[in-house]
């Protein structure tokens, strides 16, 4: 199976600048997730959430505020798309915790892997930020970083944002262009 792993926070909704996303009042979708989460499915693919949810860690937010905004997310997913994200991983550690699972660290997408057969080299990583992008590196994915400006990163693509991204992906897909490129 080929997935598409999607970060959160900049890639389906706004990213708040300084703060956490801490209830459902604050999450504000990015409308490409609209027309892109079905066209992955379309392709055969799972549509897997790989988040870092740090401010679980920090105290400023419980587990539970967390599953509430995934739960509004998923029905509104499934209320405009008439489909819903096929699993949300999250890592609820700071920065200094001995954890595998906080990006750039690769262990949401391997878990993901094993719960649900994934084959990781055929598979993406799109996110906005690089750790996500060594996340998807260490585990053997494709990346795609959506990018607002020109950044320094080790993405394969890069993309304004996430239609664009998704675009890249399915001509990626397709084989190399005669010049040898993929996008």
């Amino acid at each position: 199976m080929k997935a598409v792993f999607l970060d959160r926070d900049g890639v389906i909704n706004t990213k708040l600048i300084g703060d956490y996303v801490k209830r459902t009042g604050e999450f504000t979708f990015i409308p490409d997730i609209f027309e892109v989460l079905p066209a992955i499915h379309e392709a055969g693919m799972l549509a897997i959430v790989v988040t870092n949810q740090r401010g679980i860690g920090r105290g400023l937010m419980s587990a539970s505020d967390l599953e509430a905004v995934h739960a509004m997310m998923q029905r509104e997913l499934a209320h405009r798309t008439g489909q819903t994200l096929d699993a949300i991983y999250f890592c609820p550690h700071d920065h200094h915790s001995a954890c595998n699972c906080r990006k750039p660290l690769p262990g949401m997408l391997l878990q993901a892997a094993v719960d649900h057969a994934i084959a990781l080299s055929e598979s993406w990583m799109i996110g906005d930020s690089e750790s996500d992008i060594e996340a998807g590196i260490a585990a053997g994915c494709h990346t795609v970083r959506v990018l607002a400006k020109a950044e320094e990163t080790r993405a394969e693509l890069v993309a304004g944002s996430l239609a664009e991204g998704w675009r890249g992906i399915v001509e990626a897909m397709r084989g190399p262009r005669a010049d040898g490129r993929i996008n």
